[in-house]
């Protein structure tokens, strides 16, 4: 990769029917395909926020098979984008959980990575109250695949917090970060560890969240972002429904690299 490459993030406010957060995802896939987008990402939940935390498990798919799946692939090869497919429930290891799981699929439509949620979110101040390993298996890997923008990493909202994570992917020009982020540590927290991530591993960040009030009455942060690997924020939308879109730029990665070469310089690298 030499020349810059648009990517784009899309931010939802899902709420609990499939075919609508389905719809809406297809619509703005398409839309940033129209403004040049090589890869698009969804955040997380985008395909059911609900107040009922197992309707996520009752939606559960296997591994290669089910709509939200089938929408993923078919919208990637109809629009000729890489697809990061924010987060689905996949088929966990009992009846009562599901993994969190990040599908990738090509422009032609084939799957190519995927990567369960490792670190599960857990908050509680007052009444508002996160648990995830209720219905969430976790996954154990770091996952990267080969894109448009060359190495790219994957993980997703609560794995920000854990940058150890983010050093397994070795020097990748982008990390793409599907979140549903709440609000209160949103506005505590996202932005700067977002460009910490960024700065730290000397590439590009696009991150693509949940952002407003959901039907059940959640609130998340949104503030979905494209960031340089300086950290300087290229593109931004705070709340609502929408994309962002920005380029990843190989000679900006070479630059950072070279004045800095922060990445050479690791001492500890187990």
């Amino acid at each position: 990769m030499n020349e810059p490459v648009i990517v784009a993030a899309i931010q939802t406010v899902s709420g609990p029917d499939l075919q609508a957060n389905l719809d809406e995802a297809a619509a703005r896939i398409a839309q940033a395909a129209e403004r040049g987008a090589r890869l698009v990402a969804l955040p997380e939940y985008f395909a059911c926020m609900s107040a009922d935390e197992t309707a996520k498990v009752r939606m559960r798919e296997a591994d290669g098979e089910g709509p939200i799946q089938h929408a993923l692939a078919d919208a990637a090869r109809r629009h000729g984008v890489w697809v990061v497919g924010g987060t689905l429930p996949l088929v966990a290891s009992d009846a009562q959980h599901v993994r969190n799981t990040s599908l990738v699929f090509d422009d032609q439509g084939r799957r190519v990575a995927r990567y369960d949620k490792v670190h599960l979110f857990n908050f509680q101040r007052g009444t508002e109250s996160y648990d995830e390993a209720r219905t969430i298996e976790a996954g154990a890997q770091v996952v990267t695949f080969e894109s448009p923008v060359g190495p790219t990493g994957v993980a997703v909202c609560y794995d920000l917090r854990f940058p150890e994570q983010f050093r397994r992917m070795g020097e990748v020009n982008l990390i793409v970060l599907p979140a549903a982020f709440t609000h209160t540590t949103g506005q505590a927290h996202w932005e700067v560890l977002l460009r910490a991530r960024a700065i730290e591993n000397q590439c590009y960040v696009l991150a693509s969240a949940q952002g407003g009030v959901h039907p059940h009455g959640r609130r998340t942060f949104g503030h979905s972002m494209l960031i340089d690997p300086w950290g300087e924020i290229v593109a931004m939308l705070e709340e609502g429904p929408g994309i962002v879109v920005g380029a990843v730029d190989p000679g900006r990665i070479a630059s950072v690299r070279e004045s800095l070469p922060a990445l050479r310089h690791r001492r500890f690298t187990d």
